[in-house]
């Protein structure tokens, strides 16, 4: 085996065991993932993990960064197909509520709960998290400038105020989802996104009479 086919052989084998640890941090959290319960998830020794990922806040920080890495592609790659300004906003809401709902009532994106689990716990992880989370606003956030720019939305509009808002509708729409269930959820979800966009989007003339 030549070094190029190992390299490969070995970070297929990493991926395989990234996906592995997400399935526990989706279904546990992230404070529930380590070494030796990811080693028997996928049917490896300790020291096999071990050789990808060096220590248990090494494995967790990577399980973040391909959350993260999984959102940017199921939410923001589709939104980026619409048009620019309204078109787009409303396809990130709508890709953000399609991916909680496929999480559904009894899983959590790793790094929502990651949010919940290390606000209060200085370190690596709190920070990847804070970062993670301050990326997202900025990228709705400069959704929101785009509607601005293309005169879809008022301009005396806060874009990073809308992020804050977005991001409480969101975690208000998981909330309601693992209480109340899917269908409460939904309608509910549904109609505070309609509000959102119609409370930024531009008023309409109204008709000239005869």
């Amino acid at each position: 085996m030549n070094a190029a086919t190992a390299l490969s052989k070995g970070a297929a084998t990493r991926e395989l065991i990234l996906a592995r640890a997400l399935e526990i941090a989706d279904a546990k959290g992230i404070d529930a993932l380590t070494i030796g319960t990811l080693a028997d998830a996928a049917g490896m020794s300790k020291s096999g993990v071990f050789a990808h990922f060096g220590s248990r806040e090494e494995l967790q920080l990577a399980v973040l960064d391909a959350a993260a890495r999984g959102f940017t592609d199921e939410v923001f790659v589709p939104a980026v197909r619409e048009r620019r300004g309204l078109p787009r906003l409303r396809a990130i809401l709508q890709g953000w509520k399609r991916r909680t709902l496929r999480y559904g009532e009894s899983r959590a994106c790793p790094i929502g709960a990651a949010a919940i689990e290390f606000d209060d716990r200085p370190g690596p992880i709190r920070d990847r998290v804070l970062g993670h989370l301050i990326h997202l606003r900025k990228e709705i956030a400069r959704a929101v400038a785009m509607a601005v720019e293309q005169g879809h939305v008022r301009a005396d509009i806060d874009p990073d105020q809308i992020a804050f808002e977005v991001h409480g509708l969101v975690l208000a729409f998981q909330f309601e989802l693992k209480l109340f269930g899917i269908e409460r959820a939904v309608l509910r979800v549904e109609a505070a996104i309609s509000r959102m966009l119609d409370a930024l989007a531009l008023a309409r003339p109204e008709p000239v009479s005869d």
